[in-house]
C-alpha cells in the first residue's frame, strides 16, 4: 500500500494528511495558518514552510509505518496571493494575501498603460497580480528592481522541497494572461516595464514538479527523492476532491470564504467572473467571493445568542448583503459594504444569522446564473464541500439555487484532492476523471425545495436590486473613510 502526504494551507488551518489509494485517511493533523499581525495584510512566507514542517513531523509520529510508505507529496494552498523571490529564491518582503486591496487606487493608472485591446485589461482590479506588482514598483522600488519571481504559498513551500521556483497554469493563468502579447505586440508586463520572466515555468496540474532534495530536515530528510506533485490552487484541487471536475456540474467550496463555479467543455466568458483552463478540455466559470463562513464568524462576535439551527421568530422579511470585505467574484469592488436590509424591532439573532446564510447563498445564485447563461447549460448538480457544508447550509442553498446539491463524505476535499492529483500523476488511475469515480465520495444529497421556487426567485430580485442601489452608497461610505468623502 502506498501512501501520499498531503497539505492543504487554508486561510484560517492548515491541514495536512497520510491517505491511501482508497481515499481512506490514515492521519491527519491540523494547525493555525499563520494570520496577519493588526490591520497588515501580509505573512511571513516562511511561515508556511514551518508549518508545514511541523505538520509532517506530527504525522510521521502518528503513523510511523505508513509515513515510510509515501509515494509523493502533494500541496495545495490559497491562491491571489504573492510571494515576490529575489535571484537568490528569497522573499524580498512578506507575501501579499489574497484579500489585499492596497492596490485599488492603481487601477485607473494600469488601464491607461495597458493596450487598449489586450483581453486581460477587463480584468485588472486590486486583486490582480499585475496590480499587487504595480504597487510594488511605486511603492518599495528597490524591491521592485531586484525580483526576480512571483509565485504563490504552494509553490513556495515546493521550492524548499525540489529547489525548483514553479507553478501550475491554473493558479498562474492571471499573471500568464498579463504576459501574453496583445495585437500590438505589447504584453500588460511589458507596459509596466516588467519582464516576462517573473512568471515561474508553469507545469499542467496533477503533474510531477520533480524529487525532495535529499538534506530536508526532520521526517521530510526520510522522504529524499519522493516526488512532488504540482497540484493547482485550493479550488482547482478541492473540487477535485468533490468529484467535480467534470462538464456539467457545478461546485461550492464553503470555509472562511466561499468559491463557486460551473465547469463547461468549452470556454466561455461573462460579466464578473473567471474564465480558466482547467485542462482535461475543461473550462471553469466562476471564482472566489469574499464572504462566506467569516460573515457567521463575524456575527457570532456581535450576536453571541445567534445559535446553530435556531429558527426565525420575526415574520417581517429581512435581507443581507454579505459585503463585509468588499467583493471580489461577481463584482470586484472592494469598496462595496455590507447591510442589513429591512431590520424590525421582531427580528432577534437567529434572524440575523438566518439572513446571513441567505445572503451568502443569494450571492453564490449571482455567480451560477451568470456561469450558466455563459454557457448555455444548467448545471445538473452542484458539489458542496468544506467547513460550512452543514446540513442546514447546504438546503438553503439548494433551495436558493434552485438546484440538487450535494455534500461530500470528506470534510476535506482540498486534502483528497491533492491525493487524487497525486495518485494519478503517478499511474495509479488511468486519468483525473477514474481517479474522481474510485476516491471522491457524496454523503448527503439535498433536492430544492420546489414549492419555495417562487420565494427564492423573488428573494433573489430583491438582492440584485439590493445591490445596484447600496453599492454607490458604499462607495461614498468608503470615501469617506479613505478622507474623500
Amino acid at each position: 500500500m502506498s501512501f501520499v502526504l498531503a497539505c492543504d494551507i487554508g486561510g484560517t488551518r492548515m491541514k495536512a494528511a497520510l491517505i491511501d489509494e482508497k481515499g481512506d485517511f490514515v492521519a491527519r493533523e491540523s494547525a493555525p495558518s499563520p494570520q496577519p499581525v493588526g490591520e497588515a495584510t501580509e505573512v511571513d512566507a516562511d511561515l508556511w514552510t514551518r508549518g508545514f514542517f511541523d505538520l509532517t513531523e506530527t504525522l510521521a509520529r502518528a503513523d510511523a509505518a505508513a509515513f515510510s510508505q509515501v509515494a509523493a507529496i502533494a500541496v495545495t494552498a490559497v491562491t491571489r496571493t504573492q510571494i515576490f523571490l529575489d535571484a537568490a529564491l528569497r522573499p524580498l518582503r512578506p507575501a501579499i494575501l489574497w484579500g489585499d486591496v492596497r492596490a485599488a487606487t492603481l487601477i485607473p493608472e494600469l488601464a491607461d498603460l495597458s493596450p487598449g485591446d489586450h483581453p486581460e485589461r477587463e480584468r485588472l482590479n486590486a486583486f490582480h497580480p499585475l496590480a499587487r506588482l504595480r504597487w510594488l514598483q511605486r511603492a518599495e522600488p528597490d524591491k521592485a528592481a531586484r525580483l526576480a519571481h512571483v509565485i504563490e504559498p504552494k509553490d513556495f513551500i515546493n521550492l524548499r522541497l525540489t529547489g525548483a521556483p514553479a507553478s501550475d497554469s491554473v493558479s498562474m493563468a492571471r499573471l500568464a494572461a498579463a504576459t501574453a502579447k496583445g495585437r500590438d505586440g505589447r504584453s500588460l508586463l511589458d507596459a509596466c516595464g516588467l519582464p516576462a520572466s517573473l512568471a515561474p515555468p508553469l507545469l499542467r496540474p496533477a503533474t510531477v514538479l520533480g524529487g525532495t532534495l535529499p538534506a530536508l530536515p526532520g521526517a521530510l530528510g526520510r522522504l529524499a527523492g519522493a516526488p512532488v506533485i504540482m497540484t493547482g490552487n485550493d479550488t482547482w484541487t478541492a473540487v477535485l476532491g468533490l468529484g467535480a471536475l467534470r462538464p456539467g456540474l457545478a461546485y461550492n467550496i464553503s470555509g472562511t470564504t466561499e468559491v463557486l463555479g460551473l465547469i463547461a467543455d468549452h470556454a466561455a466568458s461573462a460579466e464578473g467572473l473567471m474564465t480558466v483552463d482547467w485542462g482535461e478540455g475543461l473550462t471553469q466559470i466562476g471564482g472566489p467571493s469574499q464572504t462566506g463562513g467569516d460573515a457567521l464568524a463575524w456575527l457570532s462576535s456581535i450576536a453571541r445568542d445567534a445559535t446553530v439551527g435556531g429558527t426565525s421568530a420575526s415574520p417581517e422579511a429581512l435581507l443581507f448583503l454579505p459585503f463585509l470585505q468588499g467583493e471580489r467574484v461577481p463584482y470586484w469592488n472592494p469598496d462595496l459594504r455590507g447591510a442589513f436590509l429591512g431590520l424590525h424591532r421582531s427580528h432577534g439573532p437567529d434572524d440575523l444569522r438566518r439572513a446571513v446564510l441567505e445572503g451568502v447563498a443569494l450571492l453564490n445564485r449571482v455567480v451560477l446564473t451568470r456561469a450558466e447563461r455563459a454557457a448555455g447549460l444548467d448545471a445538473a448538480d452542484i458539489r458542496m464541500g468544506g467547513g460550512g457544508a452543514t446540513p442546514e447550509w447546504a438546503q438553503i442553498k439548494a433551495d436558493i439555487l434552485q438546484r440538487p446539491l450535494a455534500v461530500s463524505a470528506e470534510p476535506e476535499p482540498g486534502l483528497l484532492g491533492a491525493a487524487i492529483a497525486a495518485f494519478a500523476a503517478l499511474g495509479s488511475f488511468p486519468s483525473l476523471a477514474a481517479a474522481q469515480d474510485a476516491l471522491a465520495r457524496p454523503a448527503s444529497r439535498h433536492m430544492p425545495n420546489l414549492a419555495k421556487a417562487r420565494d427564492a426567485d423573488r428573494l433573489f430580485r430583491l438582492f440584485e436590486d439590493a445591490h445596484a442601489a447600496v453599492a454607490p452608497l458604499s462607495a461614498r461610505l468608503a470615501a469617506w473613510t479613505r478622507g474623500g468623502g
